[in-house]
């Protein structure tokens, strides 16, 4: 079988997408800064930073699927907090062309991860399309360099692929774990005006799309990873109290107290748009997941 070369594979991610490629009957391999073993899959050692990177990692790859890249909610964004989340994206990509092209190594494909951030940190009632340039703020600028390296790839008669990723559905995504907490301990509560769009997709669809994106020829460039149902920050928490059976009640909390508290990335959260999920679909893909609320019941059953 063909062998899959992951970065990022102990993330969130990465971790279902190689259990996923595993039992599909891939061979998976995956880039790591230790040598500790990996269920499944040979290690490779890599250290981004210095620009170093095992050849046989690459000599034997049939696919790269990048996804290394900094946790963008996890830390106050600082100057240097911004630059870690672009180089650890960025520069990643750019030592996996260059090796490939060192090596001379014709991969069948290169999918890289991207964000639906993209489109940036904006409510509007425009319903964004891959089509539409990125936005001019943080999030846009990071995966609008991001998918430059990406693209790279297809410069080079490699056929490339990006997935532009909604927030994922996945009880261990820890975003989603303190929504879950704050509602059990009755205190969960719409952000800002409740009315910013929140963007989702199911971890299972979400790998099933990477792994279409390996095995269908026909796919190239950008597609938005997104459910098709398009719900607000407030129909997201209500749904999430529904169905853990918890109340709903509290005010929303104001926007001024996540801006000070956050910063400049409160706007994760105060803002949101809907993201066109049509080009996926059109392209044969089926979700398992559409609405929300099936995707919440399966996810915390």
């Amino acid at each position: 079988m063909a062998t899959v070369l992951i970065t990022g594979g102990n993330g969130l991610i990465g971790r279902y997408l190689t259990k996923m490629l595993l039992e599909t009957g891939y061979e998976v391999s995956v880039l790591s800064r230790s040598s500790k073993p990996a269920r499944g899959c040979k290690v490779f050692l890599w250290d981004p930073e210095r620009q170093q990177l095992d050849h046989e990692a690459i000599d034997t790859a049939d696919y790269i699927i990048h996804l290394a890249g900094e946790n963008i909610g996890s830390k106050r964004w600082t100057t240097k907090r911004k630059k870690e989340i672009i180089d650890s994206r960025v520069l990643t990509a750019k030592l996996l062309y260059e090796k490939v092209t060192e090596r001379k190594r014709s991969i069948r494909a290169f999918i890289s991860a991207s964000a639906t951030g993209y489109y940036g940190m904006v409510t509007t009632d425009k319903i964004f399309t891959e089509t539409d340039l990125p936005s001019e703020d943080f999030t846009g600028i990071t995966c609008r360099r991001w998918e430059e390296v990406a693209s790279d790839f297809q410069k080079a008669g490699i056929r490339t692929v990006i997935i532009r990723t909604a927030v994922v559905l996945d009880k261990q995504n820890k975003a989603l774990s303190k929504m879950i907490f704050q509602i059990k301990a009755g205190v969960g509560a719409a952000v800002g005006s409740g009315r910013q769009y929140l963007p989702w997709i199911h971890i299972s669809d979400l790998c099933r799309i990477y792994i279409k994106a390996l095995e269908d020829n026909n796919m190239s460039g950008a597609y938005n990873a997104v459910a098709p149902e398009q719900v607000t920050n407030k129909e997201f928490m209500k749904k999430l109290s529904l169905v853990l059976h918890k109340p709903f009640w509290l005010p929303n909390i104001p926007a001024f107290f996540l801006k000070l508290l956050f910063g400049g990335m409160s706007g994760l959260l105060l803002e949101g748009s809907r993201i066109s999920s049509e080009k996926i679909q059109a392209a044969g893909f089926e979700f398992l997941y559409h609405d929300l609320e099936n995707a919440l019941k399966n996810i915390l059953k």
